[in-house]
């Protein structure tokens, strides 16, 4: 569920109509609707309420707002980061450091200090070296990096190969077969903190029969750690539940995980951690783009659109659908391309779809589009970057403003000697 509907035949995000926010901020836009992040955060929560204990920290990587952070962190989730750029961002919107897990497979000694420094709650270690290199950095600033491994558990996802994560030719983790001699060799290191295990298997899951047998796998092993005498608290389940990207998908819902980790879990005596991204932010946001033209097409018209690839690359990365659809809906359809003015054939939307008729000067939006939508975004074809609005009931607020190509020029230079 979401709350972006026709009100009196025109699209809104909640009371707000989408028209309003583009005629004073331009297109294209990035509008998120509050309550709909809202009722995402709660009804994930509430799926796990049947766990001791947990910990939920928002995968920053999907929408790393600073409006959107703080009103997750209003909702008492922490954060998952990838990068020191995302500690901070979580850091300024008012995320204890406590409640902020580290992950990702390329942790700088940069990022590693710095997270040491900053107090982070968690650190998903990747590999034995970069646990041995923590040791070492935590120990010289006299201090105790509290970390899980992260296991790589063989198992196939069945999500787009480029969001897979959870194979034993993926980059991320240990292989489960080396974790425990891993595990045990770094819970002797001074400056360590080993307290538990990390999985993710992957984004964008529609089927939770792998997630149940890497879950499996990892309970294995944490019942093998404890027989060799070694501390298991956490278990860190990751994220990845998926989202209907098209109106009539039909997906495993939060209650239908939840009731799966309740299952797998039992008797594990654990802090249960998780890392939802994409359900959470996914639904809660819409690019708005108009329509610069209808071309003429050999089998089916071009809708020529202002948004492009560069302001949302999902589609031209993974050929991935986002239902488009006009701001104010006549009823009428027909069969067109919707595609973007980059200078790249990748730059296509949709092909031979069947969408509301639209023609120049119209608005019109691509759903589902609040996750790694404008944390993709970039300059190419020095395009400016987009800009993000929040909208709350009938008030909205622009929380990130558009960065024109002039001013992105403006921090480059001319050497001397091309003078």
């Amino acid at each position: 569920m979401d709350h972006f509907q026709l009100i009196d035949g025109e699209l809104c995000a909640e009371q707000v109509p989408l028209a309003d926010i583009a005629r004073d901020v331009g297109t294209p836009v990035y509008v998120y609707s509050r309550a709909t992040f809202e009722r995402h955060a709660r009804v994930f929560r509430e799926a796990l309420s049947g766990l001791p204990r947990v910990h939920i920290a928002f995968a920053v990587k999907s929408n790393p707002n600073l409006a959107v952070l703080r009103l997750l962190s209003k909702e008492g989730y922490g954060a998952d980061v990838v990068s020191e750029g995302e500690m901070n961002r979580a850091l300024a919107a008012g995320m204890p450091a406590e409640d902020i897990v580290f992950s990702g497979v390329g942790k700088s000694k940069r990022e590693l200090t710095a997270a040491v420094k900053a107090g982070i709650g968690q650190f998903n270690l990747e590999s034995e070296e970069e646990g041995v290199e923590l040791a070492a950095i935590a120990s010289e600033l006299g201090a105790t990096a509290t970390c899980a491994l992260r296991v790589n558990p063989d198992v196939d996802a069945r999500t787009h190969e480029k969001i897979s994560t959870g194979k034993a030719e993926n980059k991320f983790g240990v292989s489960y077969d080396r974790a425990a001699g891993i595990y045990a060799r770094l819970s002797a290191l001074e400056g360590l903190n080993m307290r538990g295990l990390a999985v993710h298997i992957g984004s964008q899951i529609s089927d939770l029969e792998p997630s149940r047998q890497a879950f499996v796998k990892m309970g294995a092993l944490m019942e093998e750690l404890r027989a060799q005498g070694l501390s298991v608290t956490h278990m860190d389940l990751g994220g990845g539940l998926g989202v209907p990207y098209k109106g009539n998908e039909s997906l495993p819902t939060p209650a239908d995980y939840g009731a799966m980790v309740v299952e797998v879990t039992k008797g594990w005596d654990v802090t249960v951690m998780f890392e939802p991204g994409r359900v959470i932010s996914g639904n809660a946001g819409v690019l708005v783009s108009e329509v610069i033209r209808v071309k003429e097409g050999t089998s089916a018209p071009w809708i020529v659109v202002d948004a492009a690839m560069n302001d949302l690359a999902r589609p031209a990365m993974y050929d991935a659908w986002h239902d488009f659809a006009a701001v104010k809906p006549t009823g009428e359809t027909f069969t067109a391309n919707v595609v973007g003015p980059i200078c790249e054939s990748s730059d296509t939307f949709a092909k031979n779809r069947e969408v509301d008729v639209v023609k120049a000067g119209d608005l019109v939006v691509f759903r589902t589009a609040g996750a790694y939508g404008a944390t993709m975004a970039n300059t190419y074809n020095s395009r400016a970057l987009v800009p993000e609005v929040m909208v709350d009931g009938d008030a909205w607020a622009l929380v990130a403003g558009r960065i024109e190509p002039e001013t992105i020029l403006a921090a480059e230079s001319v050497p001397d000697f091309l003078a």
